[in-house]
């Protein structure tokens, strides 16, 4: 055991070093805080493991069971455990709409974190009431995250393709390039963030919303205002479509669970994805791999989804809650984002820095090159229209369903929302 004097010397050091004090718990107040998380093996998962073993180190008397749970019923197990108020302390929550659909038994984190410390971190609107910060966030922020594309230089070299295409018809060329290169041009399945049997499609949907409408239109999906089967939508999902038929992807879209092993592979030239996978990509391709905005529209797009996507949220019959809450003010400290930084993500906490060159590369997008900010569309849709498009837009670009008909039932889902879900404000 360290003596006394030393473990004093080496806390008021993080103290310091931190600038937020990390409340070390008495040693006769042993502490086991649970946390439920459906990160599987994404840096992500390793960013939780990394920061629950430097509070630890830090603060003996509390220890961490983390439980990886499966991603495709994720939610409704922590439902089903908030019902009989044996889950966990904190869990893994998603942003949007999915934290105030939850919000039963979620706490809400003002009065229990420090206003100093949620003043340290960006995006904390997008789990707060009627998205407004002053109403208090249920979900504090692990990173700020990117839906993003990702390319393979060599194979754009190969291929002949000079320039990332920025449109439809750009991306089709490129794809006839590419394939005559023998890549596959643009990769999906079920891989990376493993959400569910089928490739997760609203990294794609953001984009082709984002090719359609401001950042307040996203919000016209929401309120009915932009019909799901709308002329604008039947033409951009009519194009997606395309994309297989066209000879631009794998022809297992819909059963393909290798993806990510693909394009790091060599074998395939693009994939859309996300930034828990960006440490991954440059570890094995160096730099060989650059982001790229998912070109889906007619017109080149100049808006980005950099967005606080997920955090840890407190369950509110927690048995923990004092333990928990300080874990969670710990999470805003310095010492976290080099944490955090240092597994490949990118610090949700102002001011800090990213050292991986293709994550400051989509930070560039905004900062540099001026373009727009978007969240992720399904943080801010009914979980009922996700949960449908989960299975539908898929099944779109694997033609497995027409766009049109798979756009009338996402619209017949829509209508069959309670009014109040429908209306011109987040509910």
């Amino acid at each position: 055991m360290r003596r006394k004097s030393l473990l004093a010397g080496a806390l008021a050091f993080a103290i310091a070093a931190t600038g937020v004090g990390m409340n070390i718990q008495s040693a006769n107040a042993a502490t086991t805080i649970t946390i439920w998380h459906n990160l599987g093996t994404t840096q992500n998962a390793e960013a939780v493991k990394a920061l629950t073993s430097a509070y630890t180190k830090a603060n003996p008397s509390v220890t961490f069971k983390l439980v990886d749970q499966p991603g495709d019923n994720y939610f409704a197990l922590l439902q089903s455990a908030a019902i009989s108020k044996k889950g966990p302390d904190l869990a893994l929550m998603w942003t949007g709409l999915f934290a105030l659909q939850y919000k039963s038994y979620l706490q809400n984190l003002k009065g229990k974190v420090s206003d100093a410390a949620l003043a340290r971190e960006g995006s904390l609107s997008w789990s707060s009431p009627n998205f407004d910060a002053k109403n208090g966030p249920y979900v504090m922020p692990l990173d700020r995250q990117f839906y993003i594309g990702f390319y393979n230089k060599a194979a754009f070299k190969k291929a002949g393709v000079a320039t990332v295409p920025a449109t439809w018809n750009e991306l089709y060329a490129a794809c006839g390039k590419l394939k005559s290169a023998g890549y596959t041009p643009l990769v999906y399945g079920n891989g990376g963030q493993s959400l569910g049997a089928l490739y997760y499609p609203w990294y794609d949907a953001s984009y082709i919303a984002i090719g359609q409408s401001s950042v307040s239109g996203l919000r016209d999906l929401y309120s009915g205002k932009n019909q799901w089967d709308s002329k604008a939508n039947l033409d951009s999902y009519g194009k997606y479509a395309a994309l297989k038929s066209k000879g631009c992807t794998n022809t297992d879209v819909l059963t393909k669970t290798n993806n990510v092993e693909d394009f790091i592979g060599g074998k395939a030239a693009m994939i859309i994805d996300g930034t828990w996978d960006t440490q991954k990509f440059t570890d094995a391709m160096k730099t060989n791999v650059a982001a790229f905005v998912p070109p889906f529209s007619d017109k080149p797009i100049k808006g980005v989804v950099e967005f606080a996507g997920q955090g840890l949220a407190m369950t509110n019959y927690s048995k923990n809650q004092a333990a928990a809450s300080k874990f969670l003010e710990f999470m805003t400290t310095d010492e976290a984002a080099k944490i955090l930084d240092g597994v490949g993500l990118i610090p949700n906490i102002s001011g800090s820095k990213t050292t991986n060159p293709v994550n400051q590369q989509m930070l560039d997008f905004a900062a540099k090159q001026s373009f727009v900010r978007y969240p992720m569309l399904d943080n801010v849709l009914q979980g009922d229209v996700v949960d449908a498009g989960n299975k539908i837009i898929p099944a779109i670009l694997g033609g497995k369903t027409k766009a049109a008909d798979g756009l009338k039932q996402m619209a017949q889902v829509w209508k069959a929302l309670p009014a109040a879900k429908r209306g011109a404000s987040y509910n």
